[in-house]
């Protein structure tokens, strides 16, 4: 069958068209350059063919070729398997200038036939379908991403949502079609490789390096503009081989996207590939003899695309250059540095990557590669695949932020601790004993002695009143501020610590914020949490005690004022009487009033623990609704998003 070549005069409409020469070229017999282009033509861009022979440039403006004409590229890679095998040396033979290569350009005679995708009328599509694990974890990561604006920056979460933008948008494209792309380095034999799959010359190849400059795609069905449009391929680099009976249903649902060198000296095919390589559903990686151990394949692009192992495809190229066992020893060695790379191997039916060994030219190894596409295609799974391996990156990327090998969260020993250093900082403890102290001393002036009474009241006048909390002086007050910082620092570094670095700094942030007017609002609920004012309560047996100190007061009084009247002669002298009822007042009053004071101990120490309890429990609410709340809030949400990066990753940690 004779090839029909497409040529867009988008691109060359400044060259004159040789579709006659290109007849009489044919005819002429092998004459051409293998493998370049003629020098004194001008070079065309990837995707185009060139006629070459006597009548070049006869008739510009032709859009085709007659049927039988002859492709000028010269290109080794459109030789069908068959004949390259049985190819002898001629005079248009070529040196590499690594080993010696020698191809016989009659044999390009046989080949397939290309028709372009421009004029194919649009199919019908039927959009790509998750399954429920993968739909899951895509919410999961939508939701993980949402709850994360507040506290991670965009460019650390930039990588998750290209993820969802790319999988939202594959999944309206076409579920029938896999996108494929061939990557390789310079002189890898790649374009080679993209025209034995496609069966006909459609990639250029050449010595000349770079020689692919832009991608070019070729779909076996229809249905794929969409997807071919969405890797930014313009139709005049668009093919599609012509039916050709088991080929062509083999790899029905088929994308080939040949790609520019990813090691190419021109930095826009290198975008290219960085571009599209992020787009495409698998990637066939056609690595040669001398570079298949490059740092720059290894380091750039395998060791981070380790996690699509199942979507790549491992192809050693011109094994016909390697004599004897050579081609099995450099695909060990080439399996062992994908194994350090840790990409998984497909090896005894495990998924993973399929290694290869070919040859593009001679066509060995080139069925084995199609059968095991054409499988690959057929199962119509790349697409999912690609995507939950790009979820797997995205959450690997992620793990650092959401994350941790230890127990995060607030103790309650830790929230207790600082409940106390509050109620510290406000003086619980030195209220609760002031209140104390001043039931005591309300109880001894109810049932103290007068002549002690008067004894006090005259040391206690200069002092403030009672059943009021002291204010502290300056200095305290410095001090007291000092501890609710620290106190809210220790909570604080306590609630962060083993958290990742982006929450830690949120718990600090709201314990920060929570700190702000802390203290001015304890020293306010001290004031009204305190010692009341007034006098404290009085228990049941108080009036008693202070009947009973009054009759000792009364037995005193009676007592001298009966030796007062012996004295001054008023009554008979009778000193027993009057004495025993002094000694009994005096002796009584002080003795009432010890009793009362070791009765008054038991519920003096209950008002001042109750009145401790109180500024205690309010210093503590304070705190709370400033300080532990808010911390809870963040962990809280911490808590959600690290539930949702669970999803994300496909198991709870």
């Amino acid at each position: 069958m004779t090839a029909i070549t497409d040529q867009d005069h988008t691109e060359h409409a400044d060259q004159p068209d040789d579709a006659d020469g290109a007849g009489a070229g044919a005819e002429a017999g092998p004459q051409r350059e293998t493998g370049r282009q003629r020098e004194t033509g001008p070079q065309h861009e990837t995707g185009s063919q060139q006629g070459n022979g006597p009548g070049a440039g006869d008739r510009p403006g032709d859009s085709t070729r007659p049927p039988g004409s002859t492709d000028s590229g010269g290109s080794t890679g459109s030789t069908s398997s068959a004949s390259s095998a049985g190819s002898t040396d001629s005079p248009g033979s070529w040196d590499d200038g690594l080993i010696a290569r020698r191809v016989d350009e009659t044999t390009e005679a046989t080949r397939y036939s290309t028709q372009d995708l421009r004029s194919t009328a649009p199919a019908a599509v039927t959009p790509l379908v998750y399954d429920g694990p993968l739909g899951s974890r895509l919410e999961a990561l939508r939701e993980l991403v949402g709850l994360s604006r507040t506290r991670l920056d965009n460019r650390t979460l930039s990588e998750a949502g290209r993820v969802l933008e790319e999988a939202s948008a594959r999944r309206r494209l076409s579920g029938q079609h896999t996108v494929v792309a061939i990557a390789g380095a310079t002189g890898s034999g790649k374009s080679q490789l993209f025209n034995a799959l496609a069966g006909v010359a459609i990639s250029e190849t050449g010595v000349r390096r770079p020689t692919t400059a832009a991608p070019i795609a070729c779909s076996w069905s229809d249905g794929a503009a969409s997807l071919i449009e969405r890797l930014g391929i313009p139709p005049r680099l668009r093919r599609r081989p012509l039916p050709t009976g088991d080929g062509e249903s083999q790899l029905r649902g088929l994308v080939l996207v040949d790609l520019p060198d990813h090691d190419s000296a021109a930095v826009q095919h290198r975008e290219h590939v960085d571009r599209i390589l992020g787009l495409v559903d698998a990637v066939i990686w056609v690595v040669d003899p001398e570079k298949y151990a490059d740092a720059v394949l290894h380091e750039r692009y395998l060791r981070p695309m380790a996690a699509h192992a199942e979507v790549m495809f491992v192809v050693l190229n011109q094994i016909d250059r390697l004599p004897g066992e050579a081609a099995e020893q450099v695909l060990d060695d080439l399996r062992r540095l994908l194994d350090e790379d840790g990409i998984a191997l497909g090896e005894y039916g495990e998924p993973g990557t399929t290694v290869l060994a070919l040859s593009a030219l001679t066509g060995d190894g080139v069925g084995e590669l199609r059968e095991a596409l054409g499988q690959f295609v057929a199962e119509r799974g790349a697409p999912a695949r690609r995507v939950a391996a790009d979820v797997d990156i995205a959450a690997a990327r992620l793990r650092p932020v959401y994350a941790t090998q230890r127990r995060t969260g607030l103790s309650e020993q830790a929230r207790e601790e600082f409940s106390d250093r509050l109620a510290d900082a406000v003086g619980a403890t030195a209220a609760g004993e002031a209140a104390e102290r001043a039931w005591l001393r309300n109880a001894n002036r109810a049932c103290g002695t007068p002549w002690l009474r008067l004894w006090r009241w005259y040391h206690d006048r200069g002092e403030p009143a009672t059943g009021r909390l002291s204010r502290a002086q300056a200095d305290e007050e410095a001090t007291a501020r000092q501890r609710v910082e620290q106190a809210v620092r220790t909570v604080a570094d306590r609630a962060s610590a083993g958290l990742p670095v982006p929450w830690a700094q949120a718990v600090r942030e709201a314990a920060a914020r929570g700190a702000q007017g802390l203290p001015e609002a304890l020293d306010e609920l001290s004031s009204r949490a305190g010692v009341p004012a007034g006098r404290p309560p009085r228990p049941g047996w108080w009036p008693v005690a202070v009947l009973s100190q009054a009759c000792m007061t009364i037995l005193q009084f009676v007592g001298g004022l009966w030796l007062l009247g012996q004295i001054i002669g008023f009554l008979s002298p009778n000193l027993g009487v009057p004495v025993l009822l002094m000694v009994i007042g005096i002796v009584g009053g002080p003795l009432i009033e010890w009793s009362c004071r070791m009765a008054a101990r038991g519920p003096a120490r209950r008002y001042g623990l109750e009145a401790e309890r109180g500024l205690r429990e309010a210093a503590a609410g304070c705190g709370r609704a400033r300080v532990l709340d808010p911390v809870a809030a963040e962990l809280l949400r911490y808590r959600e998003v690290r539930e949702q990066y669970g999803r994300v990753v496909g198991a709870r940690r």
